[in-house]
């Protein structure tokens, strides 16, 4: 049972003591960047399946 309160208490001052939290506005430009990049993919990928579709339609046309 110690090693599991010395692992929580060791964790917990890691967290509070050792890893650098990025600041209020580091975080809302970085959520920025994956909200853009998040769009821009889903455009690509929604492209790409219009294409497709477009494409194999007028090939069972064809047919």
């Amino acid at each position: 049972m110690n090693k599991v309160r010395a692992y929580f208490r060791e964790s917990y001052h890691e967290l509070v003591h050792k890893v650098s939290w990025p600041t209020w506005q580091e975080l809302q430009s970085s959520t920025m960047i994956v909200l853009i990049a998040t769009v821009v993919i889903t455009a690509l990928v929604w492209g790409m399946d219009a294409l497709s579709h477009l494409v194999m339609t007028q090939y069972y046309k064809m047919l």
